[in-house]
């Protein structure tokens, strides 16, 4: 459905950014858990990104030593970061990688 200027206007229609609410770390574990879950790298790619706007790209790029420019290329989903610069920016946002096993299905 496509929503004319105008509607936009005049009801205060605004864009939905998902950054605006991930507010707090449980929040932002839970966010990141459910999208690395779905298995698809441009998600997980997508949502990594709305935490570092939520937290500041310009504070990541100073803590990570990684240009914002670069940061926003590595987490705009359409391209394949390193693993490493993955790492670089999870460690700059405090956020830890586990794992664990998958249930076996039946």
């Amino acid at each position: 459905m496509v929503i004319s200027q105008e509607k936009i206007e005049k009801y205060g229609i605004t864009d939905y950014d998902p950054a605006e609410c991930l507010t707090d770390e449980e929040t932002i574990n839970a966010y990141l858990a459910e999208s690395l879950a779905s298995g698809d790298q441009a998600e997980f790619l997508e949502a990594l990104s709305d935490v570092a706007r939520a937290r500041g790209m310009t504070q990541l790029a100073n803590e990570t030593g990684i240009a914002r420019e670069s940061l926003y290329k590595a987490l705009n989903g359409t391209t394949k970061p390193r693993f490493e610069t993955i790492l670089r920016i999870l460690n700059a946002l405090n956020i830890q990688l586990t794992t664990q096993y998958k249930q076996a299905t039946v």
